[in-house]
């Protein structure tokens, strides 16, 4: 007797009678951005399979802009980018991931990502070699904020060279608006050259050893949150703030000068409602916490790590915030 198989997406039963029903996967390509820009929430209310696609490539970009020449640095990147972009999925949701390594690279790369339950957070079943491309299938079993990194040997220097970045599982009921929503990421740069030093520089794999980073930056690059690339905001509105720490090596005391956080979700936990009325929150290396914050005073907000003297190695950002004047909280007085 000749047998047929037949592929199905989820197998069910109706009656008693034993009759196949075929329930059809609702699929999506999940939107993907890079910090300090957040995909938009989730608007559906039933899980999907979603598919990302990452790419590993091993770019020449700038770590800090000089007077003659940039410093530049040879990063190891998910999709060209320090941080690597940030995922957004649901809980319930089956993240399809396929993870393609350039011709180009010199390493083998794979991802470890928080979120998932399995051996290597999906590391195992990822290791892509160069000119490679592998995918597989996760269960988003748990919401949070999730840190993900390259994890192939030595995952030590795959992650000192900028291979990390967030992914957010969002609770079945979604999370509270908010009006604007930010992706900031802090990491470490250990290089043979002084801090400073113009033209491209190299990895230091001593000085990672011994934790004493030449950098430490938001969203990979000294200045990455300043100036042109200042956070933007207006008074009256919520803000929330997906910070996440690379590391690899330091703890970050994230903070904002001039704010109170209404709400922080620690270490990356949906909990609610969250902790109330936190000056400043620890994120540890390879971690990530949720903050949100009204805005009631227009100017400019410094975000830091405030393990202070990091400000001078880079770990520095603004946001600016305009509208009306509020002094019944804020003025000078003659």
């Amino acid at each position: 007797m000749r047998r047929v198989w037949i592929s199905v997406a989820v197998l069910g039963w109706l009656g008693t009678w034993g009759v196949p029903r075929v329930v059809a996967e609702e699929t999506e390509v999940a939107r993907l951005t890079f910090a300090p820009q957040v995909p938009p929430p989730i608007a559906r209310k039933k899980p999907a399979v979603v598919k990302v696609h990452l790419e590993t490539p091993e770019v020449d970009g700038i770590l800090m802009e000089g007077l003659s020449e940039p410093t530049k640095y040879t990063f190891w990147t998910f999709n060209g980018h320090v941080p690597g972009p940030f995922i957004r999925v649901r809980q319930g949701d089956t993240l399809e991931l396929s993870l393609a390594n350039p011709k180009t690279s010199i390493m083998s790369h794979n991802i470890d990502l928080h979120a998932v339950t399995g051996p290597g957070g999906g590391a195992a079943v990822t290791l892509a070699k160069p000119g490679e491309t592998v995918k597989a299938r996760f269960k988003m079993l748990n919401s949070g904020l999730y840190v993900y990194h390259c994890a192939a040997p030595p995952v030590t220097d795959h992650i000192a060279n900028g291979m990390y970045g967030l992914i957010l599982v969002e609770p079945p009921d979604g999370l509270p608006k908010a009006d604007r929503e930010f992706y900031v990421m802090q990491g470490e740069f250990y290089t043979k050259e002084e801090f400073g030093k113009e033209g491209l520089v190299t990895y230091d794999r001593e000085k990672a050893l011994e934790e004493e980073p030449t950098y430490i930056v938001f969203n990979g690059k000294h200045g990455a949150l300043m100036e042109e690339g200042a956070l933007k905001a207006k008074v009256g509105e919520k803000v929330r703030i997906y910070f996440g720490n690379g590391g690899p090596n330091k703890i970050s005391s994230f903070h904002v000068i001039g704010e109170i956080f209404d709400r922080v979700y620690r270490e990356g936990g949906m909990a609610e409602p969250g902790d109330a009325n936190i000056q400043t929150t620890l994120v540890p290396a390879g971690g990530a916490a949720m903050v949100e914050f009204k805005l009631e005073v227009p100017g400019a907000y410094t975000l830091v790590d405030h393990a202070i003297f990091r400000i001078e190695k880079g770990a520095v950002g603004q946001l600016q915030v305009t509208g009306k004047e509020a002094p019944e909280i804020y003025r000078t007085v003659k």
